[in-house]
């Protein structure tokens, strides 16, 4: 690959995602490096005034400050953007930096926002809590009903904001249809899709406007740094969002967007890999728990509407004991896999939701979007599946399962 071929969109664009993951967005330097380099630079000099002056005023092409570009991020913001199909991406700090600047930079005073209530839990607190402050309303749905979004449209709806699956519930959303609906009325869909990443689900291919990630997840995929983006058209990413990030800051910093980078090397083999192990440990536990909310199991009841949408069942679920005492019970049983509120990781993972991922959103909202005392959410990560069934076998049987 020339110095040059991986930022030729006329040629990275025609490559398949597998080659996208690994070479899109790579600019070299002239040292010819083959890994992408590592530019730790807060700022860039000029050789004169009227070159730094062009740039400022987006008359030339080039580096100004890194609050604004800085060769390691474009690299990671290019190659995200390919793999998900979009024009442009820009990446954050965190996935909640990613939310919070998708939904505010093209929010105002009087707007309101249709939004799933089955959702990770700061991002109710977004809509919930922050975006009042501000004076826009929200209404949240069941996401599931597509009758339930027509129906919470009102004159000033300017957003229909919900991730699918649903953190932790597992819920479906019918992408297709709401992403139709949205456009008939003017209003802009915002998919949080971390939950499958560009690998399992394309959510612009639906219609899709805004497709924001916490890169976290399965694309950083090894529990290291945090990292969000927001992926869309040109003209949002560059005249909605850009003016709001450049003048907040919430960017990631060049050493984290060079891990994500590696990071996204692997994605497609891991999410595969996890996947499958997630299916065999679901179909494990099935019938040895109260419910299972699997996606990629038939008792799911969008499990054919899931598999529609996604290449595979993805490596999370989550499932019911009989109370919050039990829950806890099974976690310090556990042998093998991490007691631990992240997910994607390569390390399968463990949480009680309404202790902790949950635990900001109120008791009553918790119980709208389906979040019991009794849930917990497990990531199955790159082990042996055996060995995570091992472990979950000892211990239910310890707690008397």
């Amino acid at each position: 690959m020339k110095r040059t071929t991986g930022t030729d969109r006329s040629i990275t664009q025609t490559w398949r995602p597998a080659t996208q993951a690994i070479r899109a967005g790579t600019w070299r330097s002239e040292q010819g490096e083959t890994s992408e380099a590592l530019f730790l630079t807060s700022g860039y000099s000029f050789d004169d005034a009227a070159t730094v002056a062009a740039r400022f005023a987006g008359e030339a092409q080039g580096m100004t400050y890194s609050r604004l570009q800085n060769p390691t991020v474009a690299m990671l913001e290019e190659r995200i953007a390919l793999m998900d199909g979009a024009e442009a991406c820009r990446v954050q700090a965190s996935g909640m930096a990613a939310m919070t600047a998708a939904m505010l930079c093209q929010l105002s005073q009087g707007d309101h926002v249709v939004a799933a209530r089955a959702a990770f839990g700061s991002c109710r607190w977004l809509v919930d809590s922050l975006l009042p402050r501000f004076g826009i309303t929200s209404t949240t749905i069941d996401a599931r009903d597509n009758a339930q979004w027509e129906a919470a449209i009102q004159p000033n709806t300017k957003v229909f904001f919900f991730e699918t699956p649903a953190n932790p519930t597992m819920d479906i959303v019918d992408l297709q249809f709401v992403c139709d609906l949205a456009k008939q009325h003017g209003i802009t869909t915002v998919v949080d899709n971390a939950f499958c990443t560009s690998a399992l689900q394309r959510p612009l291919e639906f219609g899709a406007d805004v497709v924001a990630y916490s890169a976290t997840k399965l694309m950083d995929g090894q529990g290291r740094v945090l990292a969000g983006a927001v992926c869309g058209s040109a003209d949002f990413i560059n005249n909605v969002l850009l003016p709001f990030q450049r003048n907040t800051g919430p960017n990631l910093s060049p050493f984290n967007a060079w891990v994500v980078l590696k990071g996204l090397e692997t994605l497609d083999l891991r999410v595969k890999r996890q996947s499958e192990n997630c299916l065999k440990v679901g179909q494990f536990l099935e019938g040895r728990v109260n419910r299972i909310n699997h996606p990629g199991l038939p008792s799911h009841p969008q499990h054919e509407l899931a598999m529609r949408q996604m290449d595979a069942c993805g490596s999370i679920f989550s499932f019911e004991m009989s109370d919050r005492k039990e829950a806890h019970a099974l976690l310090d049983a556990l042998q093998l896999i991490d007691i631990s509120n992240n997910i994607g990781d390569s390390r399968s993972l463990m949480c009680h939701n309404a202790s902790t991922t949950h635990y900001s959103v109120s008791a009553e909202a918790r119980a709208e979007m389906g979040v019991t005392e009794g849930m917990l959410r497990l990531n199955v990560g790159l082990e042996d599946p055996l060995d995570v069934i091992d472990d979950l076998d000892q211990a239910l049987r310890s707690i008397g399962r």
